[in-house]
């Protein structure tokens, strides 16, 4: 049971370390490409303050990175 789940695990886990690692370092483009998408469906969004947000941006995406790691290593040490 263990083996079987193990390659969605990595998966989701990749892709939370590739997009936290993304968002860290390209928080303005993340937030503009945010925004872009928001004008196609007919909203207007804009952050009260964009140092605030960029900050939170980076934190966000330190958070990602670290619980995608975090996933993994519980995962690989846990018994089943």
């Amino acid at each position: 049971m263990k083996t079987a789940v193990l390659p969605l695990i990595i998966s989701a886990s990749l892709l939370s370390v590739i997009v936290g690692t993304f968002l860290h370092i390209k928080a303005a483009l993340a937030l503009e490409m945010q925004r872009k998408f928001y004008l196609s469906i007919n909203w207007r969004i804009e952050p009260v303050s964009m140092e605030k947000e960029l900050a939170n941006t980076k934190i966000m995406g330190r958070m990602l990175v670290f619980i995608g790691i975090l996933t993994v290593v519980v995962y690989l040490f846990m018994k089943v």
